[in-house]
């Protein structure tokens, strides 16, 4: 793997040999200090408030150059993105005229703008890539650009923005690169670029929602603090989409019932066209047969004290050959955290993918 370019330094040391179980293949270069161990802590930095302030000046140079794209998926929808590209000098540096562009996708009820998105965009600007980052369907703030309501089967939007990025961006393929929910949807597209046309170099998905039913039953079960941190963001987000089409929803006395799954069943029920949750929930579960077909280079990064998408159903994954899994001993979810400021083990690790000669 070669050494990193621009500012992050260092070196990543090779991979470890695969394994017949994805759920064992471990990489040991991620070790934080002591004051960064634990999986709950790991889990909650992410998107720490007291964060925002580093990550946002360490990013100003990515959210100066970015340029907003409305982005037509098909079927009338519009997905909202913002692009920026590489300095010169940044290319010039790492020596990298034809980098992909990334493509960069946020977890359940983040954004563009999410800290652990800036994070990455901002290590990926500095070493030659130009960066592009989605929002999905009622996501930041984008309530208004489309009626029907978000739910997370709703991939043929995303294939869409993927395709039209790349009939904007013709003369360079295109990376993804997504967080949990982000990194489900980014391997999904990739399952699908070859009946889609799309030209992918490779796909990235960190701590992606592996069988949303292991999650929920993680959510009910685990700590109450994220179980009430993913209701607060979801009764906000609901209530923006109601004032955003007055007259259109109605969710009632939904929005104070602080109940998960009840939250999930009717809204699945109402909005997703799925009768039963549990079928919406293998709609987009990636376990099973769904990767079988894999074709574009694929990395899975996993914690293995995961609280929100436990490692069990890491070997329930399909294996072809383009897909590698690596897992780490801690981490959280979408954590990776070995320094409080500056691009953290994930960044690093992105970018080294990114530099892999392809499969």
């Amino acid at each position: 793997m070669p050494a990193f370019c621009g500012k992050l330094g260092g070196r990543l040391n090779a991979a470890p040999p695969a394994t017949d179980d994805p759920a064992v293949s471990s990489h040991p270069d991620f070790d934080p200090p002591r004051w960064l161990r634990g999986a709950h802590l790991q889990s909650i930095l992410p998107s720490f408030p007291g964060r925002r302030p580093l990550v946002e000046r360490r990013a100003r140079p990515l959210l100066a150059a970015s340029r907003e794209l409305l982005l037509d998926c098909g079927d009338g929808v519009r997905l909202q993105a913002f692009h920026a590209a590489a300095p010169p000098a940044a290319r010039a540096a790492c020596r990298a005229p034809g980098r992909p562009t990334a493509v960069l996708l946020h977890g359940w009820e983040g954004s563009a703008r999410s800290l652990y998105v800036l994070s990455l965009a901002q290590a990926l600007l500095e070493n030659g890539h130009d960066v592009v980052r989605l929002n999905l369907r009622d996501h930041g703030d984008t309530h208004h650009l489309n009626r029907d309501l978000f739910h997370s089967c709703r991939l043929p939007e995303v294939v869409g923005a993927v395709r039209r990025l790349q009939a904007l961006m013709p003369a360079q393929p295109l990376a993804l690169a997504g967080f949990s929910l982000g990194g489900n949807f980014m391997l999904r597209v990739a399952a699908e670029a070859p009946a889609a046309g799309l030209r992918i170099a490779r796909a990235i998905g960190i701590s992606p929602v592996l069988h949303p039913a292991t999650s929920m039953d993680a959510l009910e079960t685990g700590p109450a603090i994220y179980r009430r941190y993913f209701i607060h963001k979801w009764t906000r987000s609901l209530r923006r989409k109601q004032a955003a089409w007055p007259g259109e929803f109605e969710f009632g006395d939904l929005l104070s019932s602080g109940d998960l799954r009840r939250m999930t069943h009717e809204l699945v029920s109402r909005h997703s066209g799925f009768g039963e949750v549990a079928d919406y929930f293998d709609g987009y579960a990636i376990t099973g047969g769904r990767l079988a077909g894999l074709q574009v280079p694929s990395t899975i990064v996993a914690a293995l004290d995961d609280p929100i998408i436990p490692a069990v159903d890491l070997p329930r994954l399909a294996r072809p050959p383009a897909l590698r899994v690596v897992t780490t001993a801690t981490g959280g979810h979408c954590g990776f955290f070995d320094r409080w400021s500056g691009p953290g083990w994930v960044d690093r690790f992105v970018v080294a993918e990114l530099a892999r000669d392809p499969a």
